[in-house]
């Protein structure tokens, strides 16, 4: 494919030909080992929870003096806290998360020691203290709320499709709540409140894109032609390259806006970010890759299909000519369509009433 194709392709003007069901090894093969991974990290390193979900207390004052965050880690330690974790944020705003200073001694001792060190009134220092119970609920109603979610997703795909197209999705989405978790792990990046709504939008974009293919798939099935001429894994091919394009630009439309919020966020943006961005990318690969792949190994067993799968072995071994790929179907359809405009022509031209030709008289002779 030259540069030419490619932007014809891009503009949606030329169908691709890509076999994504020739080689959905391949495909699993890759999120395999993506998975791999992500559960690597889950187990071996773990989520780093906010302070939201495991409770403790958060520390923020601004920054006037010239201060490192070894120093505050130092006044941390002297006060019995040196698991501390000190942040300074933008230069002038340090953040510190520890354990809850509820029923503590030296509070008022710690508060006084970092006003000092910070060159400010203690008064600037905002103390959050957040107990575990809360945490808990958090995580108990995000849990039931992903739970609640998948089950509707299955029933909506199942009534308005079938059953193997809403386990294809759910595979799908499994696939991208796994990666994303994962990812969170291997990176170190605090899980918080606004990651747990990330993941949720990230299920809705996912959703989306998977019915968008599984739309088309139906649609194309619907034609008994078609499903004789390519076979179920044929049509599901045809059915991927003809919407590829429009998934690729609408993923490309909300990922830039996410990279923006990524680059140029604050903090809180920066943590729903960047769980936006890395569920996009993995709901776009998971809905062409890993939806529409499943669901063909699903169909491929039905009886009919494989049934229809046999004759047309035994077309192709007595040597009966046919158009066995997408390629030669869109081939077809362009000839036929190129066919009907050229009789279409034909037709209006000869219907057209001719216009009468005007004879002149004849000249008159000259007498001598």
């Amino acid at each position: 494919m030259n540069v030419h194709q490619a932007l014809e392709t891009y503009r949606g003007h030329t169908i691709p030909h890509f076999p994504f069901t020739k080689r959905r090894n391949v495909w699993f093969a890759v999120s395999g080992v993506v998975i791999l991974l992500s559960i690597v990290g889950l187990v071996f390193r773990g989520l780093n929870y906010s302070i939201d979900f495991e409770g403790g207390a958060q520390i923020s004052y601004p920054l006037e003096a010239s201060v490192t965050t070894e120093q505050i880690s130092a006044t941390m330690a002297d006060a019995g806290r040196p698991d501390a974790e000190v942040q300074i944020v933008s230069g002038d705003q340090v953040s510190i998360r520890t354990d809850s200073l509820t029923g503590a001694v030296n509070t008022d001792e710690l508060i006084s020691s970092l006003a000092k060190q910070a060159g400010i009134a203690p008064t600037d220092i905002s103390i959050q203290d957040i107990g575990p119970t809360w945490g808990e609920e958090i995580s108990r109603k995000a849990l039931t709320g992903l739970f609640i979610v998948l089950a509707a997703i299955a029933l909506y795909i199942s009534f308005r499709f079938e059953w193997k197209m809403a386990v294809g999705a759910m595979i799908a989405l499994v696939h991208d709540v796994l990666i994303t978790a994962g990812i969170y792990a291997l990176t170190g990046r605090e899980v918080t409140p606004e990651t747990v709504i990330a993941i949720l939008t990230i299920l809705g974009y996912s959703l989306y894109d998977t019915v968008v293919i599984y739309d088309k798939i139906n649609e194309n099935t619907e034609s008994s032609a078609l499903v004789s001429r390519l076979g179920y894994s044929g049509v599901v091919d045809l059915s991927l390259n003809q919407t590829l394009m429009r998934s690729v630009n609408t993923s490309l439309v909300v990922l830039l806006p996410i990279l923006s919020l990524l680059l140029f966020g604050g903090e809180t943006l920066k943590d729903f970010a960047f769980a936006m961005f890395v569920g996009v990318t993995t709901g776009a690969y998971s809905s062409i890759f890993i939806a529409a792949p499943v669901l063909t190994i699903l169909k491929s067993r039905e009886k009919r299909y494989q049934q229809l799968e046999a004759r047309r072995t035994v077309r192709a071994r007595s040597g009966v000519a046919e158009p066995a790929t997408a390629t030669a179907s869109a081939g077809a359809a362009k000839t036929s369509d190129a066919a009907a405009k050229a009789a279409t022509a034909r037709v209006g031209a000869s219907s057209r009433p001719r216009p009468k030709s005007k004879r002149r008289p004849p000249a008159k002779r000259k007498r001598r």
